[in-house]
């Protein structure tokens, strides 16, 4: 199985090599295409009004001076033209990517990037908390997460979305698949501040955002100490609104 790797952190984010390790378990053809540097919160970005640079770093591992979709789209095209990967893996993030945090995370869409392309993606991302206890989860529970994933069926244009819970390995209860949950980002923090030449600036807060834990979301799996896995589907048409809208054009 051919495998390409890449995130939203960067080449050599600690999450990254955890990647590594997890996926050199699935395969011994693994391939590394990931930004050079952070790009946390790129979301599905492509570069496209300056030039991006690719550079080896040694046998089929490169940075890529752009975001997470750059990187992707950047190995597919120079590297598999005529043998693409089987899987394409993105993380371990260092923080969750849960809810609506989705159509920020460059981890995700580098995964999404994949799924564009016709290949199986998965996101891997780690929730992180005071605890101490790093990518303990990641590391023990991603292969068993991966291989039922890679053996089932997925639907086109489609990826799923793993997190692991902020606990040691045996402390996870378990595994559940559950649907999308929901932010509320009205409550977001902003700094407001004046720079050394007394311009104003502003920065946006990383405060915890409020949630509701509904039943059978990414958010309560996680704050229950499951690992979430949801399917995520790149269609973004609500297609209960479609009637509704035609009749309004066309009374």
């Amino acid at each position: 199985m051919r495998i390409l790797l890449s995130n939203d952190d960067g080449i050599n984010a600690p999450g990254f090599a955890v990647l590594e390790e997890i996926a050199r378990q699935l395969s011994d053809d693994v391939w590394v295409c990931a930004p050079a540097e952070e790009n946390s919160g790129a979301g599905h970005s492509l570069t496209l009004h300056q030039p991006v640079r690719l550079r080896e770093h040694g046998e089929k591992r490169f940075s890529v001076t752009g975001t997470p979709t750059d990187s992707v789209n950047l190995a597919l095209r120079k590297f598999f033209n005529d043998t693409p990967p089987d899987l394409i893996l993105s993380g371990v993030n260092n923080g969750e990517n849960l809810a609506d945090d989705v159509t920020y995370s460059g981890t995700v869409s580098a995964a999404m990037e994949g799924a564009l392309a016709g290949i199986r993606s998965i996101a891997l991302s780690q929730a992180m908390r005071n605890g101490g206890h790093g990518f303990a989860a990641a590391q023990e529970w991603a292969l068993k997460v991966l291989r039922p994933l890679i053996d089932m069926p997925m639907p086109k244009r489609s990826i799923v979305n793993v997190n692991f819970p902020p606990l040691a390995a045996d402390a996870v209860k378990g595994i559940r698949v559950v649907r999308q949950g929901f932010h509320d980002y009205t409550r977001g923090s902003l700094v407001e501040a004046t720079d050394p030449r007394g311009r104003p600036y502003f920065w946006f807060g990383l405060d915890d955002i409020e949630h509701s834990l509904d039943h059978g979301t990414d958010l309560e799996a996680i704050s229950e100490g499951y690992i979430s896995v949801t399917p995520l589907q790149l269609d973004l048409t609500h297609y209960a609104s479609l009637g509704a809208l035609g009749e309004s054009f066309n009374p």
